[in-house]
């Protein structure tokens, strides 16, 4: 029988598949590939979460089903943390819930949120996430382009033109943003915000790196914006400020309707997170602020080092004021091969990996993305194989 899935074939094939086939053979081979690719943290979750964890699991009681929107105290925590942090009261009942991740609580948000054929935003280039949820979902992606900035991209979104009946349902936001690095400040999100209230969109605004900030930025909440519950939601994970990726715990805030939309798909969809990891993830909202900060600071220090070392190799790149990426325009005596074929080159010849920037839209072409998940030791050794192939030209 010759089965067809037509939802599936929508789908293409990850583009970072191919990347990560030829660094497992480059592996076989017994090859010392530095992996800079995928953005999986390879800092240890701060001890008290880890501690917490193993108290709790301990206790036969936390062994049952969960609950689906996360347990009353870990919706406490959250909404104590955005008033302490951006001072923006959170109704821990209506405008808050636990997610699986913010991968998980996202496509589940947009499955919710839309209707096969609606209109969907999403900056170009984006997560892939962003993208493929609203395909999964059957939606029309409106992509606006962001590799010149976030002015541009605002400028861009007032040009959009639809008729009343036809407006886009659903406005994708990320920032600090990945793959491209881009921060944007408080007046960004007012006007995002009045544009959504003008035409009807709501925003879902995905906070998963609000604490990998640099250089004295502070990455604002979309809501501290008055009146901006009344157009968006939130999403935040654990998995970068915390170190927690394995862990798969998130949250989305916001909206009222968009909650409660959330959070009865996810009642017929799963019990909810373990119920330890949430009560650890109670401690590491309370109590690890300290952590966070210098988990922040070791991105930091990375970051400096792979820019020094990509200098010293003749490839000059901006360095970001946010998230664990650097967003690198593929050197121009290689940017007509494109940037899954200059990844290839890297790989095979500096034996770094990195992801071409294609894998995360169109208008990622001509750039490729370094994750810093390795330590100052293995970047600099990164850096001088990429000069050694580089040949200290670019």
């Amino acid at each position: 029988m010759d089965y067809r899935f037509p939802l599936i074939e929508k789908l293409p094939p990850y583009v970072f598949a191919v990347i990560n086939e030829l660094k497992m053979e480059a592996r076989r081979r017994g090859e010392d590939i530095i992996d800079l690719g995928m953005g999986n943290p390879d800092l240890a979750t701060p001890e008290p979460i880890v501690d917490k964890l193993v108290e709790s699991v301990r206790n036969a009681r936390n062994h049952r089903y969960s609950a689906s929107r996360g347990i009353p105290n870990l919706r406490l925590e959250i909404a104590r943390w955005y008033e302490r942090r951006y001072q923006v009261e959170i109704d821990p009942e209506s405008e808050a819930i636990a997610t699986i991740g913010a991968k998980e609580g996202f496509s589940h948000l947009v499955l919710a949120l839309v209707e096969p054929g609606d209109r969907v935003i999403v900056p170009d280039p984006s997560y892939p996430i962003h993208s493929f949820a609203a395909t999964i979902a059957g939606c029309n992606l409106v992509k606006i382009p962001l590799t010149s900035g976030a002015k541009p991209f605002l400028e861009a979104l007032w040009r959009i033109d639809y008729p009343k009946a036809q407006q886009p349902k659903l406005l994708v936001l990320s920032f600090p943003h990945n793959p491209t690095g881009v921060c944007v400040e408080l007046d960004f999100f007012e006007e995002a915000v009045a544009m959504a209230r003008e035409r009807g969109w709501l925003i879902i605004h995905d906070f998963a790196y609000a604490d990998l900030a640099f250089d004295g930025y502070h990455a604002p909440s979309i809501l501290q914006v008055p009146g901006a519950k009344d157009v968006a939601v939130e999403m935040f994970s654990m998995s970068k400020s915390y170190s927690m990726a394995g862990w798969r715990v998130g949250f989305c805030v916001g909206n009222r309707q968009a909650i409660a939309a959330l959070t009865r798909l996810k009642s017929y969809l799963d019990y909810g997170i373990f119920q330890p990891v949430q009560i650890a993830s109670i401690v590491a909202l309370r109590q690890c602020s300290e952590a966070v900060t210098e988990i922040a600071e070791e991105y930091r220090r990375r970051r400096d080092a792979l820019i020094r070392g990509l200098a010293g190799a003749g490839w000059e790149v901006t360095p970001p004021r946010g998230t664990m990426f650097v967003w690198a325009q593929v050197p121009e005596r290689y940017a007509a091969a494109g940037s899954v074929e200059f990844a290839k080159e890297m790989l095979a010849r500096a034996q770094v990996a990195v992801s071409p920037g294609v894998g995360f839209g169109a208008a990622g072409e001509g750039y490729v993305r370094f994750a810093l998940v390795e330590n100052e030791q293995r970047i600099n050794q990164a850096t001088r194989g990429i000069k050694a192939f580089l040949g200290g030209k670019c």
